[in-house]
């Protein structure tokens, strides 16, 4: 099932052609976008994926995404929807139409989980590292590369997905040119140390991300340690558990990387997800976060 609503808090058919051709952000990939898991009626982060939505519009030199306008048009596709308990909700914002007035595209779409993402969560993910040409310092020193920012150019992120694929697994995690580890195409990477968990720093162009931050407050709370410091191949290798962290994957366990089978964390990846789960009891739809 999907719901399709624009930002003037109408609905629009998904199946119907709603983007100019024009569009850049179907030409170019020129524009940003979230995603954001909804369970039961209630998106989870909703205030977070705004705040980064519009951290991305500014790296790209967008109009800032307009706020209510996005509120009111995920409310329209959480209204609408009829399907499932759980939903992807997508926000997307284009720069407009090539040589038009500088108007932007913007639309919420809330789809399915894919069967694919569900069977990830249980059953756990094989990986691969590949090399994403990124150093320490390369965010700041050049800010036009846009690292650290959800743009729609996911073209990089999708080829790196296929290369996993042609090598029998079924996810990456990029590193620098020296082996630090940076993230995977679409999530955070988390790895456990006892009883604490450490994830790389965005410092170095890493998106930050929604989930993981949920993941280490309930840690946190829980008597957890968390960490944001560097991270090399082999500390995934020697660690207790990895795991890659996004919205709508949730906390998903990496069993197998560079074809090499990692230490069994299924019972920490349970802990784990009784944690995560811990940031949202029994929540209902009057009581969603804006």
């Amino acid at each position: 099932m999907r719901v399709l609503a624009l930002l003037d808090g109408s609905t629009a058919d998904p199946d119907a052609p709603l983007l100019r051709v024009d569009d850049l952000g179907l030409l170019r990939g020129d524009g940003v976008f979230e995603t954001i898991l909804v369970v039961d009626g209630v998106p989870r982060e909703l205030g977070p994926h705004l705040d980064r939505l519009a951290r991305s519009a500014a790296m790209l030199d967008l109009p800032a995404p307009d706020r209510a306008a996005f509120e009111r048009c995920a409310q329209v596709v959480l209204d609408g929807w009829t399907g499932g308990s759980e939903m992807a909700l997508k926000l997307v914002l284009t720069r407009g139409v090539e040589g038009g007035d500088g108007t932007p595209t913007g639309f919420a779409l809330g789809a399915d989980i894919a069967p694919k993402v569900l069977r990830q969560r249980a059953e756990g993910i094989s990986a691969i590292t590949l090399e994403r040409g990124v150093d320490e310092g390369l965010a700041e020193r050049a800010p036009w590369l846009l690292l650290g920012a959800k743009s729609l150019s996911y073209a990089v992120n999708m080829a790196a997905l296929r290369e996993a694929e042609r090598r029998g697994a079924a996810e990456v995690v990029f590193t620098t040119s020296t082996g630090g580890v940076l993230e995977g195409p679409t999530s955070t990477a988390v790895i456990a140390r006892g009883r604490t968990l450490v994830t790389p720093p965005a410092t170095l162009g890493i998106l930050p991300g929604t989930t993981q931050h949920a993941l280490f407050r309930a840690a946190e709370r829980e008597g957890w340690t968390t960490e944001v410091a560097p991270l090399t191949v082999q500390d995934l290798h020697e660690s207790d558990g990895v795991f890659l962290a996004s919205s709508v994957r949730k906390i998903t366990r990496v069993h197998t990387l560079d074809a090499t089978p990692l230490r069994d964390a299924t019972p920490l990846l349970a802990e784990l997800t009784t944690l995560y789960e811990s940031e949202y009891p029994r929540l209902t739809p009057a009581h969603t976060a804006s």
